[in-house]
């Protein structure tokens, strides 16, 4: 294990600005730093970075940690695995430990050396390396995938014997499992390998395609805490360079896809491992911002997968489009074709994904049946309700059109929420109102109220405001606030002066409280006044104070 001294070492080291900024946008705020959170759909920024705490926390999606918690959640990975990144990202060298004095586990390289050993048996598998050339896969190709052949079983087992790795490791890595009587087998058997990267470059699982009679055409590893396919996309290690430079992904179905439109200069070609796009494949696609081509085959299953790929990332407020092949061609036949014109415009001009998604919505209903396309007018306007509202708007003439009807037909918003405030509201009421509900819509100026407003300042609204506080968001309280028209929501500027008259409201009560009282003595009332009047006077500047509480000598 990572010795726990060179952890703490590490984290001497970090700076939490450095490590989310070498991920994200950062915009300087007051003392903190801003951001879009890429832990949920964000449309303003919501997370804070904190220079003086090492701390980041969204307002919105409640996210938040130090920098190695940063790593974990947004490249998906263990705390040692981030431990490791986090050390070469700033050039240090990690002290490991064992209790047995032994080798690190993580440091005896399972996966690499059985990935070399499979490369190695392509070498001497004539039929092998004759399939992929047969596919259309050069040299290059590969070299550049590290592509290889996983033999009999008794051949890679006795190969992780020879190298004095135990089947319990093998195991814990999918490599390998317990058959009939406890009889250890390779789960790899006869089958062209491709090696499975996490976006940080790191070997965690194997692909495998039978060139025997086999009934399992292509198999993944195993889910392990290692691998976990929702959360990888094959190729993305050696395609993420050109996501980021070129602001655009592709997503195909399979190795050999990827494979062939990277030999075709289409290096932002990624595959799903074998299961539809998920949610948990959301942050990786969101990395870079890029336009995201959903590029699937044109049968039935191809477009069922594109559907609920258009409505996952549309819903999550990404970009991009679909692209379907027809003809039973797929992205590495068009390749192995020659097709690469085609193949250009074709990932030039995808259909929109929203376009996509109502139009295969439609298409599933017979429109002849007015029952029939009430349903699928229903299903449309389900899905359209997910999106914002103006994308909403934006998206009813379509749908009018392709179901024939009259659009004031189609009715996204069913109702108009009702004005919940009192008629009138007291001056100091309506202050404490509104620098909740700021905060509420503009997260990344929590700071900016905290060093100067105290949650015990507050009179009307304070379990409120501490709701906030803990950010728990969803409370109806706060819900209610939000839909409150007559309160209004201030840009930083007018916040900064709102606040400045809740806190002289504040300060001034106190004043008047401590010259009235009859507990305190003379030289209690004479500080506290001359404090409170410090306060006062910079407030009438325009200055905000910090806050501390008052309390006599």
């Amino acid at each position: 294990m990572i010795d726990k001294t060179s952890i703490e070492n590490l984290k001497q080291r970090l700076d939490i600005v450095d490590v989310v900024g070498s991920y994200l946008e950062l915009k300087k705020n007051g003392a903190n730093y801003k951001c879009v959170c890429p832990f949920h759909n964000d449309t303003t920024p919501s997370l804070v970075v904190s220079p003086s705490k090492q701390i980041y926390h969204c307002f919105a999606c409640g996210a938040g940690g130090d920098g190695i918690k940063f790593v974990m959640e947004y490249e998906k990975l263990s705390y040692p695995e981030a431990i490791e990144k986090l050390a070469r990202m700033v050039n240090f060298s990690l002290a490991y430990t064992t209790d047995e004095g032994g080798v690190k586990r993580e440091d005896r390289k399972l996966m690499e050396n059985l990935n070399l050993f499979y490369v190695k048996q392509l070498d001497k598998t004539p039929f092998a390396k004759e399939y992929l050339f047969k596919r259309g896969i050069s040299d290059v190709s590969i070299e550049k995938f590290e592509l290889g052949y996983a033999p009999a079983s008794f051949a890679t087992l006795d190969f992780l014997k020879m190298r004095g790795y135990a089947m319990s490791e093998a195991m814990e890595y999918g490599v390998a499992g317990l058959g009939e009587n406890n009889q250890p087998y390779a789960r790899f058997i006869e089958r062209v390998s491709f090696p499975i990267y996490s976006p940080t470059h790191r070997l965690v699982g194997f692909g495998g395609r039978t060139l025997s009679n086999h009934p399992a055409k292509y198999v993944n590893s195993p889910q392990t805490k290692h691998f976990n396919k929702s959360q990888l996309l094959y190729g993305y290690h050696l395609a993420k360079e050109s996501v980021f430079k070129e602001k655009k992904i592709i997503v195909t179905e399979g190795y050999l896809d990827v494979i062939m439109l990277h030999q075709a200069g289409f290096t932002q070609a990624v595959a799903t491992l074998g299961t539809a796009l998920t949610s948990e494949h959301v942050p990786l696609l969101m990395r870079g911002d890029p336009e995201i081509i959903v590029a699937y085959d044109g049968d039935s299953a191809g477009i069922n997968a594109a559907l609920k790929a258009s409505v996952l990332l549309s819903t999550h407020g990404l970009r991009g489009g679909v692209v379907l092949f027809s003809n039973g061609m797929d992205p590495a036949d068009m390749v192995q074709n020659g097709l690469i014109d085609t193949l250009n415009r074709l990932f030039l001009s995808p259909q929109p994904f929203i376009e996509f998604a109502l139009e295969r919505i439609v298409k599933k209903y017979d429109l002849k049946d007015p029952l029939v396309k009430q349903q699928a007018l229903n299903e449309a306007t389900a899905y359209l309700k997910t999106l914002p509202k103006a994308v909403q708007e934006s998206y009813t003439g379509l749908l009018s059109g392709t179901l024939n009807i009259s659009q004031n037909l189609v009715k996204i918003q069913t109702h108009k929420p009702t004005k919940q405030a009192p008629n009138e509201r007291s001056f100091e009421d309506m202050l404490e109102l509104t620098i909740i509900k700021t905060i509420l819509s503009q997260p990344g100026l929590i700071d900016t109220v905290l060093d100067t407003i105290d949650h015990a300042m507050f009179k009307t609204h304070q379990e409120e405001f501490l709701l906030l506080l803990e950010n728990r968001l969803d409370h109806p309280k706060l819900r209610r606030i939000l839909l409150w028209d007559d309160v209004k929501v201030y840009d930083e500027n007018e916040l900064i002066a709102s606040m400045a008259a809740f806190l002289y409201h504040f300060y001034n009560e106190k004043f008047q409280a401590i010259k009235t009282s009859k507990t305190l003595s003379y030289e209690q009332k004479q500080f506290m006044i001359r404090k409170i009047q410090e306060k006062l006077m910079k407030l009438k500047k325009g200055e905000l104070v910090p806050y501390e509480s008052i309390s006599p000598l």
